[in-house]
């Protein structure tokens, strides 16, 4: 039977001839059978399927010999024999020191010492399929470099390590979907915290890539929403996490290497700056807070003259005893510029340890603090006044409710604080007249624990009063301070509002009405290094600290007093400061946001929990009248919100609401009238 040669372009092939294609891929070998045209073969595999091939499909063409379909079965399983990949990297540390290309029937000589159209194949196969140590560069095959081939073999370690790791990582999803205790690997980390990323910030979140490829592997749609249940799922964050604190910048834990310097100051207190502390522990010093309060920043104490006056002494917490300018625990503070305040619990300014330990006025102890000592006019004007770092011991340590019983019942051996709640009405009737702004709204405090939420309407009791007049006390006198000696400090400023004219207001029911009007026409307090009138306060300079364990901006304050004090420079420049005011107001203010927005949250899922409760209302404002919009107060829960009406109402009108709609996540509440 004699040879059929066909010649198509500048291919010649003989009838018989057996080449390599792909089919989706897969590679395929198929005998030639005869031309198709002018530009195409026929060629029939092994099962006797018929391909149209063109020349450029055709990849490999075993030479030296011609087949049969039926034999091609045959010759792949003769070649596997020889499929060995590890062959070829004694291949290549041979032909790569002189960079010498093969040919696959050079390969075959060098791994077989043969040159037959099997071995020949089977070195094509291995050349072919190996991506590690040959390139392909025309129709020879090229030795990669040392260094090629190094940073292959990583990429290929590291592609493998992914792969395990994403198989570990699947299957501890897996047990933490069927409720079994995870151990969640380091690994595991970053795809979890693109979970968490994507669930908070949705589209703008960095870094989806991880979180895309979780979800559509369970076969969860693409979605933040979807994320943030599978989270809840896996059991790492509660049906209520907190999203507003996650989309912000507020760090929530401490770094490892301020820990640590807490934990060293507690073990080893540095020496005292303020060695010459005045001794104050003789006098009687009362501290007044919330029961959960922990960080304790201020006490009272009233000092008896021999000249028939009184002496009120303010003590503030020291923290500036455990902390300097510019160290860890400063900056770290900084950073945080506040503790905030949630109904979860706190996250505080410095590390809890030191915050309600040392730094902390304990009862029975004694302990740091600058001290305000201010004798007082016969109007409530400052008549004198003095500052000290002092030692001092609390002798009490009560609640808002303890002193409103005792200054109600008149308790017999307490008459220092009598004496401290009279020099309070003094002040606040002499701000009264300098024309400070009373505003008088209901304020609740929201707590939940353990899935359980309480609000408590804070009343404006003559203990929580006594209390802001002496902070406010503290707050004059220490912006005078900095004002007369020309101290950079944090000052704080308002500008005059412009209220509605009287005979308006007094339209206005007393009460929440009134002050919510006046109220809508306050502007915003600021902060600058400038004194400036304080408007609502009724004082011309006014700096708040009383709280440095919880307000960076008043541990400012302290510091500058303090150096001031001693005679030392100034640890922050009149520049430096001005720059941290500026930093600490945007802080702040994103910690106010956060607080706000989560107090606004679980206020909304208590009253989506009590859906058949009917609520006392107050109609306060319109926010838009043309839309019948607007803003009632809930008196049982001290809750501002807003409500559609569907008829006339006024402010100062009453009314029985019940939740028709509420849903906390989307920030939607909705109300019905209950008519009498």
């Amino acid at each position: 039977m004699g040879v059929f040669t066909f010649l198509i372009g500048s291919i010649l092939m003989e009838k018989g001839s057996l080449v390599e294609f792909r089919v989706g891929g897969e590679r395929r070998l198929a005998v030639i059978e005869r031309p198709e045209g002018k530009k195409h073969w026929i060629a029939i595999d092994e099962r006797g399927q018929s391909h149209t091939l063109h020349p450029r499909e055709i990849l490999y063409e075993v030479t030296g010999e011609t087949y049969k379909p039926t034999q091609i079965k045959e010759f792949l399983k003769q070649a596997e024999v020889y499929l060995d990949p590890s062959s070829l990297e004694v291949a290549w540390e041979i032909l790569v020191e002189d960079g010498e290309t093969v040919t696959p029937a050079e390969m075959a000589m060098l791994l077989f010492s043969e040159q037959t159209p099997i071995l020949s194949y089977a070195a094509y196969h291995l050349l072919s399929d190996d991506k590690l140590y040959f390139k392909l560069k025309g129709d020879r095959y090229e030795p990669r470099s040392k260094a090629q081939v190094n940073e292959l073999k990583h990429q290929l370690t590291m592609e493998a390590q992914r792969q395990q790791e994403w198989s570990g990582f699947l299957s501890r999803l897996e047990q933490a979907l069927a409720k079994q205790p995870v151990e969640w690997q380091n690994s595991d980390r970053l795809r979890l915290e693109a979970l968490e990323r994507f669930a908070a910030l949705g589209e703008e979140a960095s870094h989806k890539a991880p979180a895309l490829e979780t979800l559509l592997h369970l076969k969860r749609s693409e979605t933040p929403q979807a994320a943030f249940q599978l989270l809840v799922d896996l059991g790492i964050w509660t049906p209520h996490e907190n999203l507003f604190l996650r989309r912000s910048q507020i760090p929530i834990q401490f770094p490892q290497k301020v820990l640590e310097v807490a934990h060293h100051r507690l073990d080893s207190p540095p020496d005292d700056p303020d060695f010459n502390r005045i001794d104050l522990t003789h006098l009687k010093v009362y501290t007044i807070d919330d029961e959960s309060t922990r960080e304790i920043d201020d006490g009272l104490s009233v000092e008896f003259l021999p000249d028939g006056k009184q002496r009120i002494w303010v003590h503030i917490a020291d923290p500036s005893r455990w902390v300097f300018p510019g160290d860890e625990l400063d900056l770290e503070a900084r950073r945080r510029s506040t503790t905030i305040y949630l109904p979860t619990g706190m996250i505080p300014m410095f590390p809890s340890e030191l915050a309600t330990g040392p730094m902390s006025l304990i009862q029975g102890k004694v302990c740091c603090a600058l001290s305000f000592g201010v004798i007082l006019g016969e109007t409530g004007a400052i008549a004198d006044y003095a500052i000290h770092a002092s030692h001092i011991k609390t002798t009490y340590r009560l609640t808002y409710d303890d002193v409103d019983e005792m200054l109600e019942l008149g308790v017999q051996g307490e008459s220092e604080l009598e004496a401290i709640a009279d020099l309070a009405k003094r002040r606040r009737e002499w701000r009264r007249a300098q024309g400070a702004i009373s505003i008088n709204m209901p304020e609740s405090s929201i707590k939940v624990q353990d899935d359980e939420i309480t609000i408590e309407v804070l009343d404006n009791s003559a203990s929580r009063q006594l209390v802001a007049e002496m902070m406010i006390l503290a707050g004059e006198v220490a912006a005078r301070y900095g004002q007369e000696h020309q101290l950079p400090i944090p000052f704080r400023h308002q500008p005059q509002p412009e209220l509605p004219p009287e005979e308006e207001l007094i339209l206005l029911p007393a009460g929440p009405v009134r002050s919510c009007a006046i109220r809508r026409c306050m502007p915003r307090s600021e902060m600058g290094i400038t004194p400036a009138r304080h408007a609502s306060l009724g004082l011309d300079t006014y700096t708040q600290v009383t709280s440095p364990i919880r307000r960076y901006s008043d541990l400012l304050a302290h510091f500058q007093i303090k150096a001031h004090l001693r005679g030392e420079s100034l640890p922050f420049s009149i520049q430096e400061m001005q720059e941290l005011t500026m930093s600490i107001s945007s802080t702040v203010q994103e910690a106010v946001s956060v607080e706000r927005q989560t107090n606004r949250y679980w206020g909304l899922e208590y009253l989506r929990r009590l859906p058949n409760e009917i609520w006392h209302a107050l109609m306060l404002r319109w926010l838009r009248e043309h839309e019948n919009l607007g803003l009632v107060l809930l008196e049982d829960l001290g809750l501002e919100l807003a409500m559609r009406f569907n008829r006339d109402v006024t402010p100062g009108d009453r009314l029985q609401l019940r939740v028709s709609l509420a849903d906390p996540r989307q920030d939607i509440i909705h109300f019905e009238e209950v008519m009498a």
